[in-house]
């Protein structure tokens, strides 16, 4: 396990005080995001047939916890990973123009999650999508973006220490842009989840960027599917890649902790290149690849916030279970009891 508990722990709130702190924070967040990135909350599903290319692939191995639809002649249902694909074929369906979007409550089961403090089987998202032109096919686009979304997360601690005072503010008034380029060249020797380390506990909060493709020593940062995020595009500092990963340090776990994975979305040259050089071109032929590479989906740029995440890290939370009921392994249970963390 990655992730140690904290030698001496005390929650900042009890567990009714948590209850009612979680839905503030819903409340409260989900405005400041749409009203930040104009947004309108749309409904959105908890299961997409499978074999249409509309499910999140993640990192390409995850399994999708499905089952037969006896009402449609035993069709195949995924229960969603993430709703990336989803989103932009509502942005067409709803008939979104540029500079607005959706945002939705995605919940996921990801069955095939290693548990730990951070970890569970259950995610729950705000799942975003704005449409955008080709003219905001931009690293200066999406940074700008970025910094309206750290803005909402600021505000929503200042929100909740002003609720709760015993919880601080901690959070830099900026965040840091780094590509992971530059990551692995200041910490060549480390891997990819001790640079985020490294960098998150000097900076406090961070954006990294250009999550997907490989980089001077060969491999990628970390995996993306081919078919969101635009991780091959040059960009005009040399790099390459449109998107990347809001990560801030966690003081309570001692560790770099990922809020948000996010960016600027394939255009049909992007997919095209990325099917390539993953090998993955079959997938053209799937409903979701078809109608993006024929045009019949807007150019936008979207991405998911962890809502447990938040949470968790706003009311210096040491398990994602003080925030969630989900199941966990009994020794991980027993560790809890014995660190003064109460599971939900």
């Amino acid at each position: 396990m990655r992730y140690s508990y904290p030698a001496e722990y005390k929650p900042l709130l009890g567990v009714r005080e948590t209850e009612r702190a979680i839905m503030e924070i819903k409340d409260f967040f989900q405005l400041s995001l749409a009203t930040e990135l104009k947004l309108t909350r749309v409904t959105a599903p908890l299961f997409v047939l499978a074999g249409m290319g509309i499910n999140d692939d993640l990192n390409g191995t995850e399994r999708a916890v499905a089952f037969p639809v006896k009402a449609m002649g035993d069709a195949r249902a995924e229960i969603v990973h993430s709703l990336a694909k989803w989103k932009r074929l509502a942005l067409a369906e709803y008939g979104f123009k540029k500079g607005f979007g959706i945002y939705t409550d995605m919940n996921a089961i990801r069955a095939d999650e290693d548990l730990d403090p951070i970890h569970s089987l259950y995610v729950d998202q705000w799942d975003w999508e704005r449409v955008i032109d080709d003219s905001e096919r931009k690293l200066g686009f999406l940074k700008a973006t970025v910094k309206r979304i750290y803005s909402a997360i600021k505000r929503l601690e200042f929100r909740m220490h002003d609720l709760y005072p015993a919880l601080p503010i901690d959070l830099p008034d900026e965040i840091t842009f780094i590509h992971a380029e530059e990551a692995l060249a200041t910490y060549p020797s480390l891997s990819p989840k001790q640079r985020e380390d490294a960098l998150a506990k000097k900076y406090g909060a961070i954006f990294l960027i250009g999550i997907g493709g490989n980089l001077a020593d060969g491999m990628p940062h970390d995996k993306r599917a081919p078919d969101y995020d635009d991780w091959s595009t040059p960009t005009a500092d040399g790099f390459k890649g449109l998107n990347g990963d809001i990560i801030i340090w966690n003081d309570i776990i001692e560790a770099s902790f990922e809020i948000s994975s996010m960016g600027i979305r394939v255009d049909p040259a992007a997919l095209e290149r990325q099917l390539a050089l993953t090998g993955q071109e079959s997938r053209k032929n799937l409903y979701f690849h078809r109608r993006l590479l024929e045009g019949s989906l807007p150019l936008s740029i979207g991405g998911g916030i962890g809502q447990s995440r938040l949470r968790m890290y706003v009311l210096r939370k040491a398990h994602i279970g003080e925030i969630q009921v989900g199941l966990w392994p009994e020794d991980m249970r027993k560790d809890c009891l014995a660190a003064g963390i109460p599971l939900l």
